[in-house]
């Protein structure tokens, strides 16, 4: 496959299925935002195995081909595949850590296997795994003046929006059988996150406490913008923006994460956007 249409195949994998993340992608120069739409359209096959319905036994195995793939990128057996060729040659233009895909398969096999949490150390660990691991991937393609500086950084950015996805997640996740609130954390404010049975001021207690882990995580990431160059600080920007607003919005109003999936309006997204890109520095 042509190059070019690989990357076309991936851009669009980001506009139609990460639609929060394209808003800050967008506003990359076209040689890194291709490059960061391979990364994150491989990440999102790699998510779609772990989210998917079948059989446990059979998306481990799928998840087992998916980091067998990394080995082979560039070459011959990839290259009819967009995902891979695109992500191919984007690892060969940047210093993209192409090993930080094997914790986000950590983390899906997790999530298949139906793990629970037990501490919020416990639970950082996932985050880190599956979300932490993209922010160190984004991190290969923008580049920063301290590498080893950044790369914390950009883990904890990842962790914070990983964080946020839990909880705007949280009626979807229990219907499929899945709790990621540290077991913890759920004993410490008695609360089942069933509406019905939680006393309303236990789960706004509790949902307000996670929101405010998930803003240190943000404000400890957020310190990586500096070290960016504009363009790149201005995407990572609006990414953690809208996820931030969406925090604040979920923190607002606790009980609506047990009723319904909190969102933002798409004017509101590109509001961010905007935003991130004309408040970026350097």
């Amino acid at each position: 496959m042509e190059t070019a249409a690989a990357y076309q195949h991936c851009e669009y994998i980001v506009r139609t299925r990460a639609r929060n993340f394209s808003y800050g992608i967008r506003l990359l120069p076209p040689p890194k935002r291709r490059a960061l739409s391979a990364v994150y359209a491989f990440a999102r096959r790699i998510d779609d195995i772990g989210d998917g319905d079948g059989p446990a036994e059979t998306r481990l195995e799928q998840l087992t081909q998916a980091r067998g793939q990394l080995t082979g990128l560039g070459s011959p057996a990839t290259a009819d595949d967009p995902v891979l060729a695109a992500l191919g040659d984007a690892a060969g233009r940047y210093p993209i850590p192409i090993e930080a895909f094997g914790e986000l398969i950590d983390g899906c096999e997790a999530d298949v296997r139906g793990s629970s949490y037990k501490t919020p150390d416990d639970l950082i660990r996932y985050c880190r795994n599956v979300a932490g691991s993209i922010g160190r991937l984004s991190l290969g393609i923008f580049g920063a003046d301290d590498m080893a500086a950044a790369a914390p950084l950009a883990d904890a950015l990842g962790v914070g929006l990983q964080l946020t996805n839990i909880l705007r997640d949280i009626r979807e996740d229990r219907q499929n059988g899945r709790v990621y609130l540290p077991a913890e954390d759920l004993e410490r404010f008695e609360c089942a996150l069933d509406l019905e049975t939680d006393p309303p001021e236990r789960l706004t207690a509790l949902v307000r406490f996670e929101a405010d882990r998930a803003r240190d995580w943000y404000d400890r990431g957020l310190r990586l913008l500096p070290m960016l160059d504009r363009r790149s600080a201005a995407c990572t920007g609006a990414m953690s923006g809208i996820y931030r607003r969406l925090l604040d919005r979920i923190a607002a109003d606790p009980a609506a994460v047990v009723t319904t999936r909190v969102s933002l309006p798409p004017w509101e997204k590109a509001l961010v956007a905007v935003r991130a890109l004309t408040g970026a520095g350097r």
